[in-house]
């Protein structure tokens, strides 16, 4: 596709409350910043689920489903549902929104890593956080490990094929396109496939062009560029809009949004749909068209939101 597909990634559960004010949590955030997204340009919206009091990622199947049904009910945009949640959640807790609520499209991480934010509590005094939950959060991730087995990852896809769901398959180091290769060969994944680009994280590639032609490079080594699409995340900022830029420019696609980065200029926060205002600026500075929720269903082969179940 021509057009650049743009993904907004509303609220994560990386991002705590008081890193910024513009973090939505509540169902009714959620959907009005999807609704803003989706005007401004985002096709996709990519969905967590927090608690209603104090913001804290979720695994509450009820909250999750009035969650992307206020997506539902005011965008027309492709909801792609997280099973990465977070790392505090076991991979049966992380998927069961799949069977659930059967999305058409949903992210499928592809290998266990390191995954930390501690270094982000060090900006902020005991006393400076929201909620009494953030602060361990962000210091108990040093010793977290983000597990993917090859039997989880099996399983997953296998809960997305009976729901009809089309996976986003998460890279977030160059091993993860080996193991992604391995269950192509095995036969549990088929081409084409929709791969996205996990740059930046503490435990995962950098990133940078370099990384990012890398990974490039080795997907269309082991695919070939007929049989995968791509877009990338870049963590952090400026990451985001250097790596969205990069992907612009060499045909790939791109997400923005505060679950990966909460600036929208050096020193000043962002809201999501400024995100989304900001990489279709760029877009439009090399005369890439923004594609549209029904080219995007098109395009990835979805099944419709007619046939979810939210």
């Amino acid at each position: 596709m021509d057009k650049l597909i743009v993904t907004a990634a509303l609220t994560g559960a990386v991002t705590v409350p008081t890193q910024t004010k513009y973090l939505p949590y509540t169902i009714e955030q959620l959907a009005e910043d999807a609704e803003r997204c989706a005007a401004a340009g985002a096709a996709i919206i990519h969905v967590h689920a927090r608690d209603q009091a104090t913001g804290a990622p979720s695994s509450d199947m009820e909250v999750f489903g009035a969650t992307l049904a206020a997506i539902k009910a005011r965008t027309d945009a492709v909801i792609c549902a997280t099973t990465g949640g977070s790392v505090m959640m076991t991979p049966a807790e992380r998927v069961r929104v799949v069977p659930t609520w059967q999305p058409e499209l949903a992210s499928c991480n592809m290998g266990s890593m390191n995954f930390s934010v501690h270094p982000i509590a060090r900006r902020f005094a005991p006393e400076d956080y929201r909620f009494a939950w953030e602060q361990q959060w962000l210091e108990g991730s040093e010793d977290f490990i983000f597990p993917n087995t090859f039997k989880s990852i099996k399983h997953f896809i296998g809960e997305m094929n009976k729901a009809g769901t089309r996976p986003e398959f998460e890279i977030y180091d160059v091993g993860h396109l080996y193991n992604l290769d391995f269950l192509v060969k095995e036969g549990v994944v088929t081409p084409p496939l929709w791969i996205q680009f996990v740059m930046g994280v503490l435990g995962g590639i950098r990133a940078t062009l370099y990384d990012l032609t890398h990974l490039l490079d080795t997907a269309n080594r082991l695919f070939g560029p007929e049989h995968f699409h791509w877009s990338v995340i870049g963590a952090g900022y400026p990451n985001q809009f250097h790596m969205g830029t990069a992907a612009i420019m060499l045909g790939g696609h791109a997400r923005v949004g505060l679950e990966d980065n909460i600036f929208v200029r050096r020193g000043v926060l962002a809201r999501n749909h400024e995100l989304v205002e900001k990489i279709v600026r760029l877009a439009g500075e090399f005369d890439r068209e923004i594609a549209t929720p029904a080219e995007v269903r098109a395009f990835l082969q979805l099944k419709g939101s007619e046939n979810v179940t939210f």
